[in-house]
């Protein structure tokens, strides 16, 4: 192997990405180095298609304690299940990368970021964004990047790139920004009540330095880029769509606006069974399934765009029913409910001694926290049956969401010395559970009297996008326009301004246009609810 070192300046430090020196096996393979953090990430191609309809991508942040000169202090003195912050900084790489893969891509992809050296002032979760773009762009997979990665804080009423760890103790605004050339492809953020026209800069100025950035991995393509993977084909047929429109004899537009999500649900279920039934002789149940899908997704997507006409009768800008309780349960600290449409969160609250304040056992600066909120994601909220196991992914990553947009309103330990517990307990669900834990909590933390400053709210907003470059903004999205829309951007904060922001798209990537509407139009929901 011939070792490759590219490098660029950002924020006055140098960031270099080299090849050709560690992991030579795997089917691509960098270190990213900045400050004195480094890490290596591979990305591994499976040979063979696997069974599924669904885009195979696995992504691990691997921390290793060595990293910064520690041991383990659990009992076997190593590493054990990940963390949580490894499994937020996977889930915000998944993130960045997975809408620039193929989707009818079936052969497994497995991105792992091996945290080497860590310097506590430049985070690595930067790195692996940057890594996991630039070991992709050099193997044979079929990535649509690459993609850079940016940290922006705010400071003294100034901008910070890539602030270190230590600013970002002072620092109104974490916010991290994920672009390609074209567009914003992922978005995060946790800020201390920030006025949304700050945050729009602060992305906005995050996009254009991303611009000048992502030529580094241009150059690394061209140096000692694989030859790219044949892409296969996708979506039903054009004969099963059409096969399947004769055979309706429905105005799909009316089932959409006119049943609710449970009677939506027993409808499609009966009318699939009928249309792999009369159709048989020529599809099968899988083509008929999917160009079924096909023409509700375009429906959909249709009826929005062209008559404003949303799933459920509602304006582009209207919210869902909402209704509210507090102090349901007779011995818990705190509660609350919160319901919004089909969508209904208990939030509870647990106050403890600061002796129960929780150890973390990272690579950070971080070394305990006193505040902790976690949410739980049963499968009855959804209507389904599923074993119960250990919090997933995607429960950690949505209960980190709602403790980060809550945490700017906790009062310090001087001013009340307690550790505080808030657990969520999704009940019902038809989008932005999240959302509805962080507007739950929020009224739980003030049943059980804790001093909170101000009352947090938050809201998904979603977007629907044609080919002819009309989009439109949708205010509290419903499951099933998460489902067949192209975004879901959770925004939350006070009436003062943001505390956590977390975009995911399905695109290639949005402008920077269609943010600043979305902060505006969740701002006037916000304010609202």
């Amino acid at each position: 192997m011939e070792l490759r070192s590219f490098t660029r300046e950002v924020g006055g430090k140098t960031l270099t990405i080299e090849t050709g020196k560690l992991a030579g096996q795997a089917g691509g393979a960098v270190t990213v180095r900045y400050g004195d953090t480094v890490v290596l990430v591979t990305a591994g191609v499976g040979t063979q298609p696997v069974q599924g309809d669904f885009l195979p991508l696995t992504v691990d942040y691997e921390e290793r304690l060595y990293a910064a000169g520690k041991i383990p202090g659990s009992f076997p003195r190593r590493e054990g299940r990940p963390r949580e912050e490894a499994t937020l900084v996977s889930r915000l790489t998944d993130r960045t990368i997975r809408p620039l893969l193929p989707k009818s891509w079936r052969r497994e992809i497995q991105v792992v970021v091996t945290v080497l050296s860590a310097d506590q002032e430049n985070d690595a979760n930067i790195l692996a964004i940057i890594g996991a773009s630039a070991a992709l762009t050099i193997s044979e997979v079929p990535f649509d990047g690459p993609v850079n990665a940016i940290s922006v804080g705010y400071i003294n009423n100034q901008f910070v790139l890539n602030p270190t760890l230590p600013q970002l103790e002072e620092s109104q605004l974490d916010l991290v920004v994920c672009s390609t050339g074209k567009a914003v492809v992922m978005v995060e953020a946790g800020a201390r009540q920030v006025p949304e026209d700050i945050v729009f800069q602060a992305i906005k100025l995050g996009h254009e330095t991303n611009q000048g950035l992502i030529s580094l991995q241009e150059e690394l393509r061209q140096a000692c880029g694989k030859p790219k993977a044949e892409v296969p084909a996708t979506g039903p047929s054009a004969e099963a769509v059409a096969a399947v429109s004769s055979k309706l004899g429905v105005n799909l537009s009316q089932v959409l606006v006119q049943a609710s999500k449970s009677e939506r649900q027993d409808y499609f279920t009966n009318l699939k069974k009928e249309l792999a039934e009369s159709l048989k002789e020529s599809f099968s149940e899988q083509e008929v399934d999917a160009a079924l899908e096909y023409k509700v997704k375009s429906t959909l997507r249709s009826d929005i765009l062209e008559k404003n006409q949303r799933i459920d009768g509602r304006g582009l800008t209207d919210l869902r029913p909402i209704w509210c309780e507090v102090g349901l349960l007779p011995r818990t600290h705190g509660s609350a409910l919160f319901n919004r449409g089909d969508t209904q969160v208990l939030s509870i609250t647990t106050l403890g001694s600061i002796g129960e304040r929780q150890k973390i056992d990272g690579l950070g600066l971080e070394e305990t926290k006193r505040f902790m909120h976690h949410y739980n994601f049963p499968a009855f909220s959804t209507g389904e049956v599923r074993r119960i196991g250990v919090p997933g992914r995607r429960e950690i990553g949505h209960g980190a969401l709602a403790e980060r947009a809550l945490q700017p309103l906790i009062p310090d330990e001087k001013e009340f010395p307690y550790t505080i517990r808030l657990v969520s307990e999704v009940l019902s669900s038809s989008g932005s559970t999240s959302m509805a834990s962080v507007c739950a909590s929020s009224m739980s933390l003030m049943d059980a009297g804790i001093p909170v400053k101000k009352a947090v709210a938050g809201i998904a907003m979603g977007l629907i996008t044609d080919d002819k470059g009309n989009y439109a903004v949708l205010t509290d999205i419903e499951g099933i326009e998460d489902a067949y829309g192209d975004m879901d951007c959770k925004i939350a904060g006070t009436t003062d301004g943001v505390t956590a922001i977390q975009m995911d798209i399905k695109l290639k990537g949005i402008g920077v246009e269609v943010l600043d509407k979305a902060l505006k139009q969740a701002r006037e929901a916000r304010l609202h609810i």
